[in-house]
């Protein structure tokens, strides 16, 4: 009956403390972030502590969140000082993912620090069918420190760098008018991005819990080129504790492509083959894994560059890959010449980059552009639409997305100058156009041949709204804004898309804006000032009236015509513009 009642005590009083409101701290008017002093207005105040008196609301889950930060927070700090990166930051992973290893965001953000894959690798993670170190808390946090350090690199300001971890270091460009560069006093306003201020809520909520923290429970074993069961017997723990650890293992097998940062618990027994000190594991009776010379890491990928009058096959050997696997990770067919400087990969290349494009640099091609990038090279050729490695220099290559096809030329039925090359000039009151009349004879089909007057031919069209075309500005040039085509560039200034490419030099109809574009040949200035003089008149189109009939009124030719007003067929249409070159 005693013991009844001792447990039962037990019970309510452990009920009283899990029922009893944790200790809500209040936003102060000022704290201190990563060495910048922040004044905190009293409206930011009231919107970060309605997310601290959230964050605290449940004690249980708040306790929960605690004791993994005690658990990893001493790695993080650790990694953070390696880094140089400001200890405040480690506060961030709680907003993230509240330290859940294998935690997803609707956007497909995974791990610890909640990378995207492409993000991922661009700051040295693997991610794979075998490895997903996004759910590595070593190799995450390192990754989240350097990309952090990366956009403060650019803002000098690491508040800045603090928001582009949500919303890219663009994306703080376009919203923040004026960028504080080097500031160390800031004010913290309702206008402030929610980000930073939820993430000082996080800051605030556990900064005084954290403050007793123990030794972490955790302690990191590197290894290599291993089998988990190896681990597991070694270690004498289950399987599903080493993985509730180590999320970021896919297989049961580690590679040895590299050393993996291995989570592992702090009373793990000494005799073992995983010691507090950082060690190796190599697969057994295997030799201790050596350092290669010449090896590192790029696009997180293991890359090694030639050494002195090296051949393709002493580069595989001297990084213990077989010739044929690096003939195919590196895209080559065994002719090729060792090229110094230029990265050779010890696994396959990605097939994809987060990057959209590159422009080649003079003497690059295809190939090494693949190298520089680490894409495999079947990936360029389909996405840049190529069949050769040859680039002109400054050529725009994609990396991501596939390159718009050249745009296609207007169908030939209506090119002015198909038909204007084989027109005679004539001083004939029609052109001798023959047309070509079917007409029974007999079971036979005979054609008659009729002169058609220009005249009488009147095209069914509606009124629209004609385009006055301007002068060609003085300096010649044009800079083509947002919206603009080569067509409607040629309308505007009279002068035909095909004269603009040719004298642009333009391989397709392509253009972009802030594109200068010249408008005039070289050395025509005369031309030019011919063009914008008083004898440039216009020509209101009347009814009834064709191309011909407007040439014959002021003696100039349908070909002339047409280069001056950049028509590409005959039509004209009442009350339309036409310019005309008057020589006197």
């Amino acid at each position: 009956m005693l013991k009844r009642a001792f447990i039962f005590c037990f019970y309510c009083l452990c009920w009283q403390l899990k029922a009893q409101p944790l200790a809500v701290p209040e936003v102060p008017h000022k704290m201190n972030f990563a060495g910048i002093t922040l004044t905190i207005r009293d409206d930011a105040r009231r919107e970060i502590q309605k997310d601290v008196d959230a964050l605290m609301q449940s004690p249980k889950h708040y306790q929960i969140k605690v004791e993994r930060a005690k658990a990893y927070f001493p790695i993080i700090e650790k990694i953070f000082a390696e880094e140089k990166l400001p200890d405040d930051f480690k506060y961030l992973v709680l907003q993230e993912s509240a330290l859940i290893g294998n935690a997803v965001s609707v956007s497909n953000a995974v791990g610890f620090w909640q990378f995207k894959d492409f993000t991922a690798k661009e700051v040295g993670m693997r991610v794979d069918d075998l490895i997903d170190e996004r759910m590595n808390i070593v190799s995450a946090t390192r990754g989240a420190a350097r990309y952090i350090k990366k956009n403060n690199y650019q803002f000098n300001n690491w508040i800045y760098a603090l928001q582009s971890y949500q919303m890219g270091a663009g994306g703080v460009l376009r919203s923040v008018p004026d960028v504080e560069s080097g500031a160390r006093h800031m004010t913290i306003t309702s206008q402030t991005y929610w980000y930073v201020k939820k993430f000082l809520a996080h800051k605030v909520a556990f900064e005084v819990a954290m403050q007793n923290q123990s030794t972490s429970s955790l302690k990191i074993t590197e290894v290599s080129g291993i089998e988990l069961e190896k681990i597991i017997s070694q270690t004498s723990l289950s399987e599903e504790k080493l993985r509730s650890l180590n999320l970021w293992i896919r297989k049961n097998y580690i590679p040895d492509d590299k050393t993996y940062a291995l989570i592992l618990p702090n009373q793990v027994a000494d005799n073992s083959l995983i010691s507090d000190a950082p060690k190796v594991l190599t697969k057994q009776n295997s030799k201790p894994t050596v350092p290669i010379v010449g090896q590192t890491s790029l696009h997180g990928l293991a890359v090694t560059y030639s050494q002195s009058n090296e051949t393709l096959q002493a580069i595989a050997q001297r990084n213990n890959v077989s010739l044929p696997s690096f003939m195919r990770y590196n895209d080559l067919h065994g002719f090729e010449k060792v090229m110094p400087n230029i990265p050779y990969y010890l696994q396959p290349k990605n097939k994809s980059s987060n990057k959209s494009t590159v422009s080649a640099r003079a003497g690059q091609d295809l190939w090494q552009i693949s190298q520089q990038e680490g894409i495999r090279l079947k990936t360029l050729k389909k996405l840049n639409r190529k069949k050769t490695l040859t680039l002109e220099a400054g050529e725009v290559v994609w990396l991501s997305g596939k390159k718009p096809k050249v745009a296609e030329q207007p169908s030939k039925q209506w090119q002015a100058s198909e038909f204007i090359k084989d027109i005679p000039e004539t001083d004939q009151n029609y052109f001798n156009w023959e047309i070509l009349i079917p007409t029974e004879s007999g079971n036979k089909l005979q054609v008659e041949t009729v002169p058609i007057q220009i005249q009488d031919i009147q095209p069914n069209v509606q009124k629209s709204k004609a385009i006055v075309p301007q002068t060609i500005p003085m300096d010649g040039k044009h800079e083509v804004r947002a919206g603009e085509t080569l067509y409607s560039i040629s309308k505007q200034y009279g002068i035909s898309a095909e004269e603009i490419i040719n004298i642009n030099q333009l391989k397709n109809n392509a253009i972009q804006p802030g594109q200068i574009l010249i408008l005039i040949k070289p050395n025509a200035e005369k031309d030019l000032q011919k063009s914008n003089n008083l004898n440039t008149i216009w020509h209101e189109v009347k009814t009834g009236e064709t191309l011909y009939s407007v040439a014959r009124q002021y003696g100039v030719t349908i070909k002339e015509l047409c280069d001056w007003n950049g028509k590409k067929d005959f039509e004209i249409k009442p009350g339309e513009k036409l310019r005309i070159e008057k020589v006197e």
